[in-house]
């Protein structure tokens, strides 16, 4: 038997459900925490983070260096060198500071944000920036607060020093630290080789604090309780200004950051404004001879002085992933580099005569003249003695040159005759050596409008590097003119897995001067116009991929085969595995602050599987740099690789 309302009860009963659902729509809302440019104030310099923290653990999960990480044919070295890593560090850190942290890795759900601010900060350490940390836990607000409960006892068993105090009627947990307190373990990742003993006997040593409290769902941590109360007060509804209020931030964020699951910023001209703050160094009757190399001087001239802000953001989507690095520098007060790069918006796709079995390529429309130009200044801004020295050096040049062709002029024959077309490709290692893998053949071409004068002139810059003095062999090839000359033996050159000293050759052909310190790349070049090999320019999704970092109309476009590249990297990485370079790091960069035993008890490269089991993680990236009137932008895409997609 069905039951009827009555009409004005059941209207009654409507409404009371509309409004309790509004009500809760309403109060879910204010209860959302407002994204970091609300929180963080004005004077912030620094800031990286996400806002979603469970998004961009989504991205990471699927990326194809994660699912790469996670192949069962990379088991092995990874759990040989993640068992290394807990034993080493993580284990020890944990009973060092009574805290275990799967009890805490659960817990990032919203923003997660680190930043700088400059907190009365006048470049001196006198008064240092501050450092803040926002976490949005969202429904972990339970467990957060528990985990700072265990924290705060945990502290205070040990001994240490804590100080409790209400900011806004917040309640702030204020941890004393000192140097003589930080952990061991963190000593040794932050200062290999120190002496800890003397560390832990600096009893005097000043403490600095760290802020630590929470707002609803949002972790706040800070080294400086003045910095946290500016977060704290918009939170609480505080009036003060914030960073979305600063219409530099705000420009980039509409521009970069609304869909980025991870972004940073940083305020340029904040930093530059205070370092020209500092008063200049009083003058000496002795001329100071690394005068040039101050940082001063360096930016003023390069410059770099003209930048207000730098920005980047990271995105990913089914199609692959895309990275973009802003320079806000306004191209009316452009200077040095900043004013020459990244050149004109030409045509900078791969010309037909770039095979397609180039691992790397890259092409920018520099307009040489120009450059030779900024050069100068630059040169000349830094020292005017080092100026003089290389006028003198082409000077030199010129007059021997001279004497051979009275008509000869260096300016108008070297210098006047650059283009403003600049190619560079590279070929996959011809073996697995270290020499090799550092010195994979590939070719540099100079634009020119008038190719053959100016290989002529090189000829007499270039007999400045023979050690002899003897002017550049020559040798016919196809009818062309192929010059070579003695490389010097340098310093940075030399040692294991560097290459020995080599021949420079170069030649014209059509529009550009080729060189190279690979004899059989350049003959193949001065072949290309007779072959119907492949190019590049025809590698499928090359086009499309193009386009997502502003197509090909740029000043700058490149290219790379990360397949081949990661192919001669494993291939060389696999052959060292029996050697003792697999002790000792086998490649530059790969050292490990602490790693007793040696390299391979963190990563033993016998581990590896062979490439073939993993290529399907690796595919192709492209990148560009173009300008506008706002600044400079560097955007990178990777594809998603074709095997990948398939899954």
């Amino acid at each position: 038997m069905m039951t009827y309302m009555p009409a004005k009860t059941s209207r009654r009963t409507i409404l009371s459900v509309f409004f309790a659902a509004f009500f809760s729509i309403l109060l879910n809302a204010v209860a959302a925490i407002p994204p970091a440019e609300k929180l963080l104030p004005d004077d912030t310099l620094i800031v990286v983070g996400t806002p979603d923290f469970t998004a961009l653990r989504e991205v990471y999960n699927t990326s194809p260096q994660t699912r790469l990480l996670n192949d069962p044919a990379m088991k092995p070295i990874k759990d040989k060198f993640i068992s290394r890593l807990k034993e080493e560090f993580v284990q020890p850190l944990e009973r060092e500071l009574g805290v275990k942290f799967d009890d805490f890795a659960n817990l990032p759900q919203g923003q997660a944000t680190f930043a700088i601010t400059q907190n009365g900060w006048q470049g001196s350490a006198d008064q240092p920036p501050a450092a803040l940390f926002l976490l949005d836990v969202k429904g972990k607000s339970s467990q957060l607060k528990t985990n700072l409960a265990e924290l705060r006892r945990k502290w205070v068993d040990a001994g240490k020093t804590i100080k409790t105090e209400k900011i806004r009627d917040l309640e702030f947990t204020s941890y004393m630290l000192s140097d003589k307190e930080v952990p061991k373990t963190l000593k040794k990742i932050l200062a290999p080789g120190g002496d800890e003993s003397a560390a832990d006997s600096a009893t005097n040593a000043p403490k600095s604090e760290l802020v630590i409290g929470q707002f609803e769902s949002l972790l706040i941590a800070g080294n400086s309780a003045k910095a946290v109360e500016k977060v704290v007060a918009h939170l609480t509804g505080g009036s003060a200004p914030a960073l979305a209020d600063v219409p530099a931030f705000e420009a980039n964020r509409l521009a970069f950051f609304r869909d980025a699951p991870f972004y940073g910023w940083v305020n340029a001209k904040a930093f530059l404004d205070l370092f020209y703050s500092k008063p200049a160094d009083k003058d000496s009757d002795t001329p100071n001879p690394l005068a040039m190399f101050s940082p001063d001087r360096l930016i003023a001239a390069s410059g770099l002085g003209s930048m207000k802000t730098f920005a980047f953001a990271f995105q990913a989507s089914a199609d692959g992933s895309l990275g973009q690095f802003f320079v806000n520098a306004p191209e009316s007060s452009r200077q040095g580099l900043l004013k020459l790069l990244p050149g004109d918006g030409k045509e900078s796709s791969p010309p037909t005569f770039v095979p397609a079995d180039a691992v790397k390529f890259q092409r920018s429309r520099i307009d040489g003249q120009k450059a030779w130009a900024t050069l100068q200044k630059i040169l000349n801004d830094l020292s005017p003695q080092l100026m003089s020295g290389v006028n003198f050096a082409l000077d030199t040049a010129g007059a021997a040159a001279k004497q051979k062709d009275p008509g000869f002029d260096l300016q108008k024959n070297l210098f006047g005759n650059l283009g403003d077309d600049m190619i560079s490709y590279e070929k996959a290692p011809r073996g697995t050596s270290l020499p090799e893998l550092n010195s994979a053949p590939s070719l540099f071409l100079l634009g020119s409008p008038h190719a053959d004068q100016l290989t002529d002139a090189l000829k007499s810059i270039l007999v400045l590097m023979n050690p002899a003095g003897a002017a550049p062999a020559e040798r016919e090839f196809l009818g062309r003119k192929i010059f070579s000359v003695p490389l010097p033996a340098l310093a940075l050159t030399s040692g294991p897995g560097k290459s020995a000293g080599r021949n420079l050759s170069y030649a014209a052909s059509g529009s550009y001067v080729a060189l190279t310190t690979d004899a059989a790349m350049l003959e193949e070049y001065l072949r290309s116009g007779e072959s119907q090999q492949k190019t590049l320019r025809e590698t499928p999704g090359l086009v499309e991929a193009a386009q997502k970092v502003g197509g090909t109309s740029v000043g700058v476009f490149g290219y790379q085969n990360n397949l081949e590249v990661s192919r001669a990297l494993f291939e060389t990485l696999r052959k060292t595995a029996g050697t003792d370079s697999n002790n000792s790091a086998p490649l530059p960069g790969m050292e490990f602050p602490v790693a007793a035993g040696g390299f391979k008890d963190w990563v033993d490269l016998s581990l590896l599987p062979p490439f073939e089991q993993i290529s399907k993680y690796f595919y192709f990236s492209v990148y560009s740099v173009s300008a506008n009137a706002d600044g400079l932008t560097f955007k990178m895409f990777a594809p998603v690789p074709p095997q990948l997609k398939k899954q």
